[in-house]
């Protein structure tokens, strides 16, 4: 197989001290179309890389130039700013006391649920009780096996036979 030409690359640098590599070659004409256009995009590359390489600075740590205290763009500005952390204050504030309300409101409703559980586990307590006792009479009322019928089961108490 043989290895496509390379196209040849070119730099230049622009005015804002950044470099750009160009191909200047045609890639030949048996790589597909979606690759040819790949190989022809031109790429920006700092011209000296030890000057200011790195990410730049987002626009809130950027220095700008110092403000006139005096002027009136300026009071706009902290008027504005001024309202804005009054109004982050009092989101702020309301989501606290909103937050406290429905904690109080949930312990409420764990204390009645709590309550509850009480309740119905002594009401559980004196029916279980009751279903023993019924049970413990039941069995002082069945009479015992009789030794010659094994294998048999005793004749139900039917009270409509002969009584």
């Amino acid at each position: 197989m043989s290895r496509p030409s390379q196209p040849k690359l070119t730099t230049s640098s622009d005015r804002s001290g950044v470099s750009v590599i160009q191909s200047q070659g045609h890639a030949s004409s048996s790589l597909p179309p979606s690759v040819i256009g790949l190989q022809q995009v031109p790429q920006l590359v700092p011209a000296h890389p030890s000057a200011g390489g790195g990410k730049a600075l987002p626009p809130s740590k950027m220095k700008k130039p110092p403000a006139d205290k005096d002027s009136d763009e300026y009071r706009q500005r902290r008027e504005r700013n001024n309202l804005a952390v009054k109004k982050s204050r009092m989101r702020s504030k309301q989501k606290a006391m909103d937050t406290q309300q429905r904690v109080n409101e949930l312990k409420e409703e764990n204390e009645r649920l709590e309550a509850k559980i009480k309740l119905l586990s002594k009401e559980l307590s004196v029916l279980k009780d009751l279903f023993l006792e019924h049970a413990h009479n039941l069995a002082d009322n069945v009479p015992p096996p009789q030794a010659g019928a094994e294998g048999s089961s005793p004749a139900p108490n039917n009270p409509t036979n002969g009584q």
